[in-house]
Order: C-alpha cells, then sequence, then structure tokens
C-alpha cells in the first residue's frame, strides 16, 4: 500500500509518465534530460530534431542515458509527412500510392523497411498509419494520407502496415480514431464536426480501426474531432463514449476491445487549445480514457511539461481525475515501452534480413518499387521521352500543418539529374486573381521560352486557382506534361498525364523516369 508521504511523489512521476513532449535542437537540453530522470515517460521527434540517422541515433542514446525505458516517438508516415527526410523527401511513398497498388504484401514491406530504419536510429514508436476512410476528396488535412476511400481496402492495408512496423520492434499508431476521413476541416486550425449516423460510422470508419486492433496494433491516436453520434457535446479525444465506450470496451460489448496504449493527437492544435485550453484539455483527454498526451509539435519546453504535470496532479487531488485511472494510464506507457526493449517482437538491426516476402530487398529499394508501381499514366501512346531540358512549373497551394513546408515535393531535382538544365519555377494562390490566371500563363510561358513544359500539381481538384491556371497552360502549350502529385480526382489532361499518388521523392523520382523514358521503370 502506498503510504501518505511517498502518495504525491507516486503521482507526480505517474503525471509525467503520461506526457509526450517535443523540445528544440538537434541534442537533448538540459531541462529535457532533468525531466526524464524525474519520470517523463515519452519523448516526440520531429523535423527540426533531425539532421542525420547518425545524429538522430545519439541523441536517442542521450535519452536512454537519462531513461532506459523511454518511448522515442515520431510522426513518420512516409509520402508526404516525413520527419526523418524532412529536407529531402521521402524514400518511401505514402498510404495513397500503396492503396493504389493495392499490393498488401508490399506495403508490409514498406512499413518493414521504414521501421527498421527507425528501429536502427533508436526510435520505438511511429505515430503512423493512417487508418482513416478518405471519404471526402475535398479533406483539406487527410487527402493521400490515407489508403483510399474503400473501408476494406484501407483495412486491410493498415493490417498490413501495422504488420510491418511492429516486426521490426516498432510500434504502430494507427490514427485518427473515430476517423478523420469525412472533414472538411483540418484540426489543426478548428474542431471537425462529421454528421453521419452510428450505422455508417461502423461500416465505414470502424472498420480499419477493428481490423488494426484485432491484428495488434500497440496503439492508437485519437482524433480532435465531433461525431454527434458517438457524443454530443465532446471531440472524440476527450470523450469517453468515444475512448472508452467504443475503443476500450469488449467486442464482445460492441467495442473494438483495444487494450494497448490510446495517445492524443496534438494537443496543442486549435481544436483542443483554443476550445478547451492546454491543461484543461490533457485532464479531460485522460479521464476519458486516454493514455499519453501528446504535445509538442509547436511547444517544446519545460514550462509546457511542468504546466500539464501539475495540471494532471492538481486534477487528482481536487477529485476530476481518479488515482486509479492515471495510473493505469501510465502503466501502459510503460508496458508499451517495455515490448519495444524485447518483450513483443524481436528487434532486427539494420541490415538484417527483413521479413520473408516475395518483395523484400535490403536498404530503401522497396520505396522505388513501390512508387513506380503506383503510377497511373495517362496519354502514353505516341509520346516521345524529353531528351532536352524542360522546364518545370510548380503549381504550390499552401502545405498543412501535417505535411510542413520544409519538405521538397515534385519531379524537379530528379529531372535535372537525368536532364541537367532543367530549372523550375513555383506559383502560389497570389501569383493570381481568381479565376483570371492571365497574369500567371504570362510568367510560365516567359519563364519557359522555348522549352517544354512540365506542369506540377496537387489536388488541382480543390484549388480553382490551381484549375484554371492549368486549363490556361493547356490552352496555349497543349504539349504540356501534367504530373498530379496529390489525389487525383481531376480528369486526366495534357500530353502526358501522370498521377503518382503523392508527393514523396521517390514518386517524383518514378515520374521523371517516365517523362524522360530512363531509369529502370517498372
Amino acid at each position: 500500500m502506498t503510504t501518505l508521504a511517498s502518495e504525491p511523489t507516486t503521482v507526480t512521476r505517474d503525471a509525467l509518465a503520461v506526457l509526450q513532449p517535443g523540445f528544440t535542437g538537434t541534442t537533448a537540453p538540459g531541462w529535457l534530460l532533468r525531466q526524464l530522470r524525474e519520470g517523463l515517460g515519452s519523448v516526440g521527434l520531429f523535423g527540426r530534431n533531425i539532421e542525420s540517422a547518425e545524429q538522430l541515433a545519439a541523441l536517442t542514446a542521450q535519452l536512454r542515458e537519462a531513461r532506459p525505458g523511454v518511448l522515442v516517438a515520431i510522426d513518420e508516415e512516409g509520402g508526404d509527412v516525413t520527419r526523418l527526410e524532412a529536407r529531402t523527401g521521402s524514400s518511401y511513398p505514402g498510404n495513397l500510392a500503396l492503396g493504389a497498388v493495392d499490393d498488401p504484401e508490399l506495403t508490409r514491406d514498406v512499413a518493414h523497411a521504414l521501421g527498421l530504419r527507425l528501429a536502427a536510429c533508436g526510435v520505438n514508436l511511429n505515430w503512423a498509419p493512417s487508418a482513416d476512410v478518405n471519404s471526402n476528396p475535398d479533406n483539406p488535412v487527410i487527402g493521400v494520407r490515407a489508403f483510399g476511400g474503400d473501408p476494406k481496402l484501407v483495412a486491410r492495408h493498415t493490417v498490413a502496415y501495422v504488420e510491418g512496423m511492429q516486426s521490426a520492434g516498432v510500434a504502430a499508431c494507427v490514427k485518427h480514431f473515430p476517423g478523420h476521413g469525412d472533414t472538411a476541416v483540418d484540426s489543426h486550425h478548428a474542431l471537425p464536426r462529421i454528421d453521419v449516423d452510428l450505422g455508417t460510422l461502423n461500416d465505414r470508419e470502424m472498420v480499419p480501426f477493428r481490423a488494426a486492433v484485432e491484428a495488434g496494433s500497440k496503439c492508437v491516436m485519437s482524433a480532435h474531432i465531433l461525431l454527434p453520434a458517438l457524443d454530443e457535446a465532446l471531440p472524440g479525444t476527450l470523450s469517453a463514449a468515444a475512448l472508452t465506450g467504443l475503443l476500450r470496451a469488449p467486442r464482445s460489448q460492441g467495442g473494438l476491445g483495444h487494450q494497448g496504449l490510446i495517445v492524443t493527437d496534438g494537443m496543442e492544435m486549435e481544436a483542443i487549445s483554443a476550445t478547451y485550453g492546454l491543461e484543461r484539455g490533457s485532464v479531460l483527454a485522460l479521464a476519458a480514457g486516454a493514455d499519453a498526451i501528446c504535445v509538442g509539435g509547436g511547444l517544446a519546453d519545460e514550462d509546457t511539461v511542468l504546466r500539464l504535470r501539475d495540471a494532471l496532479v492538481r486534477a487528482v487531488r481536487d477529485g476530476e481525475l481518479l488515482r486509479d485511472r492515471l495510473a493505469d494510464a501510465a502503466a501502459r506507457v510503460r508496458e508499451l515501452a517495455h515490448w519495444t526493449e524485447g518483450a513483443g517482437a524481436p528487434r532486427q538491426q539494420e541490415g538484417s534480413a527483413p521479413a520473408p516476402s516475395s518483395h523484400s530487398r535490403a536498404g530503401t529499394d522497396v520505396g522505388l518499387r513501390a512508387a513506380r508501381r503506383a503510377l497511373r499514366v495517362t496519354g502514353s501512346d505516341g509520346y516521345e521521352p524529353l531528351t532536352s531540358p524542360p522546364f518545370v512549373a510548380a503549381f504550390t497551394p499552401l502545405a498543412n500543418i501535417a505535411v510542413g513546408s520544409e519538405t521538397p515535393w515534385g519531379p524537379a531535382a530528379e529531372l535535372e539529374r537525368f536532364l541537367p538544365g532543367t530549372t523550375t519555377a513555383t506559383y502560389a494562390p497570389e501569383d493570381t486573381s481568381g479565376a483570371d490566371a492571365s497574369g500567371l500563363l504570362a510568367n510560365v510561358l516567359a519563364a519557359a521560352a522555348d522549352r517544354r513544359i512540365v506542369a506540377v500539381v496537387r489536388d488541382v481538384h480543390r484549388h480553382p486557382w490551381m484549375a484554371g491556371a492549368l486549363d490556361a497552360l493547356l490552352a496555349v502549350r497543349p504539349d504540356t506534361v501534367v504530373v498530379e502529385m496529390g489525389l487525383p480526382q481531376a480528369p486526366p489532361a495534357g500530353a502526358l498525364h501522370i498521377a503518382t499518388h503523392g508527393a514523396a521523392r521517390v514518386c517524383g523520382r518514378a515520374a521523371a523516369e517516365v517523362i524522360t523514358g530512363k531509369g529502370a521503370g517498372s
């Protein structure tokens, strides 16, 4: 039995154990090491923390010297969302490309290869994959991050991804429960609302999550979305009906039966912080059934950690948060850390043989091969590959926060490798006035001169300014090659149209191979 004298210390350590903060810098600051020694259970890594694999391995070793059982988490989906390769673009295509190929074994291999890279760098929890069913093509935040819009397809690839990642000794975290695919609002900025009935929720959103839980996913991430059919007042992250009544409840009682970790999406996101506040939101999330509080995408300092720690301790003492609930959450964090140390799937070192598969090869070759297989090419009959350097016109929408603006995208760099002298220019919404694309068109034509044009777009169906600019360009230069690197909803256009199903570096490489007729091809 815990004595009264030791109770505050135990509560404080458990409050620290459930936090997953970030930090700035490529080495661990003193405050972070201090809090790890005090009981902090997890650390979240972002692109700002990573310069190279060697530096990342040294950083995670530094963290483990302070706390051997720390969970080191990262948001490494591959594809458009990469932290390992934030400055260069990912060596692995994202979910939509894998869903387009629809070879679960390939998905398993890609996730396994990515997991091996993470494990070799000392990362043991990946906030991926997205298990969302992208049923709304206008979704501003999911899109290519989903395997697709068919629940069964998403389910089989979510399972394959979880199995591949966890066979490398890295815990997978399926997200964004109870499903972010039917939203027209980005929860980084506001609270999305999904007005579907329970039948639709069960037959669509729950299919991939149910399959992932049955496959043994070690972690599920909650979403900051309001589903009135589940809870009329509280978003999923703060809803006991969603987290305890649906996700945690046994299958015999209509739940999913998840017994692993439940982690929140970033609590600093406006959907939570602007409505409930960081401290209050964290207390409500734990009371609802969450086990780990993710914070640090934009907040990364000791003051934030201490404020959250103290808010949880105070909530226990005031009776707002049950002591047993906090203890259970902390225990789940420690249990997952124990699994990653060898109690669960055996950890494989980089260079060891991957899990048996007809597709498996060492290194990142599997990523490029997957990207090649994901291409959908229209208009190739009679197309003559480019032999002289083109001009690349990249029509660039504002990147959502999950993707980030620092990660390069498009085929220009790869085209430059094949055809030295290739140049590129980026065009944004402010370069045109509504539907009038004449000024932008004049700039593109002047920059291109007599060279062939490669127009690169991303979700052109969602951006009227982009669609108008592309139509104007094709009317004048019908020989333009069009590369769609987002969700390919608009009809194919151009002398050659390539849908890559994602903007990862390898997707750009695969497109450049087709445009130039060079490379290994598919």
